[in-house]
């Protein structure tokens, strides 16, 4: 097995995941770890082991870093990973890509050309729930899917936002739906299929930010079956990230990565394969993630950083790559665009 060398760049709330996620690894380690608060990488690296560098360009000129996990703001994961890429480092870029699909088609392109393996974060695609609703859909157990339902009610006080200068910002950070609930735009794609056309409608309702809190749209997939998204950080107190998949022969349902339901003909199965149960086994309200940016579960991580360990030995692309991150990225655009200009929005891709 080969020995991957790990930086990371950054050293908020996700930037931990990130740090867990390698030392479950075989075959990884971390590094390196740069911020732009030398106190903080300090810190960081004594709790977590590797060497704090003084900047970036230190920690990309080391020979023993070849993967780079960036986890700045939003708004600078393109310009941090083209600095990565032209040192010919590997790239686990977090969500989103960028967020805009120029920042993003830049840096997809660099890494391309130079042959870098870039995997932008969604480690819910590796959630036992979602492998299971993955594998039922292309085994034909829904039928033809007719309609895809995604929603991400979390909730995020104002001290999380006033936390930091760039959160809630257009340039850095992006609103709900950009931040949040991006993920489960990834998963709609991935298991309902591209979009081909979006209306949307995005307010602010409970913090002061320049951004939205909360999102709605209604999606029309390239197939003809049609979906909704919402997305909300003012949902108090935080609620399950739901999925739910309906095709003509079946529905499944997802909960924080948990297949919570399925119901094939005229019978309906929990997870399981017992009787569901009345409240679908969903989580308890303002519980994880919901309402604490810090409650993740690290194996999502893991999962992913190990797919792009074994992409980079095996030479293929990894599951999660730049055009699947930039495919989110521009549904999450439509949705913005749409809402500002008060039409429908289509997409190229």
């Amino acid at each position: 097995m080969t020995s991957h060398g790990f930086g990371i760049v950054g050293t908020g709330i996700v930037a931990a995941m990130h740090a867990d996620a390698i030392a479950a690894l075989p075959g990884a380690r971390l590094v390196a770890i740069t911020d732009v608060d030398a106190g903080a990488a300090a810190a960081f690296a004594a709790h977590r082991g590797g060497t704090a560098e003084r900047d970036l360009d230190a920690l990309l000129a080391r020979g023993d870093v070849d993967v780079v996990c960036v986890c700045v703001p939003s708004g600078l994961h393109a310009e941090v990973g083209l600095r990565a890429v032209k040192a010919g480092k590997h790239l686990a870029v977090e969500k989103p890509v960028d967020v805009t699909l120029e920042a993003a088609d830049r840096l997809i392109g660099a890494a391309a050309t130079a042959g870098v393996a870039l995997t932008v974060m969604s480690q819910h695609r590796f959630d036992p729930g979602l492998i299971e609703a993955r594998r039922l859909i292309d085994a034909g157990a829904l039928g033809r899917l007719v309609l895809g339902e995604a929603s991400t009610k979390w909730y995020r006080g104002q001290a999380y936002y006033d936390s930091a200068g760039w959160r809630g910002t257009w340039a850095m950070d992006g609103g709900s739906l950009l931040n949040q609930g991006i993920h489960y735009v990834d998963l709609l794609r991935w298991l309902m299929g591209p979009v081909a056309e979006v209306t949307a409608v995005c307010t602010t309702q409970a913090h002061e930010i320049e951004v939205e809190d909360t999102s709605l749209a209604i999606v029309r997939f390239t197939s003809g079956a049609v979906g909704t998204i919402v997305s909300s950080t003012a949902a108090f107190p935080g609620f399950a990230a739901r999925l739910e998949i309906t095709g003509t022969k079946g529905t499944v349902i997802i909960e924080d990565g948990r297949l919570v339901s399925r119901a094939f003909g005229d019978g309906a199965q929990a997870a399981d394969g017992g009787p569901r149960p009345a409240d679908g086994g969903s989580r308890q309200a303002g519980s994880g993630a919901a309402a604490d940016p810090a409650a993740l579960d690290v194996s999502g991580h893991a999962a992913q950083l190990a797919d792009l360990v074994a992409a980079i030995d095996e030479g293929r692309a990894p599951a999660v790559d730049g055009a699947a991150g930039r495919a989110a990225l521009e549904i999450v655009c439509a949705v913005y665009e749409s809402s500002r200009s008060g039409r429908s929005v289509t997409l190229s891709s």
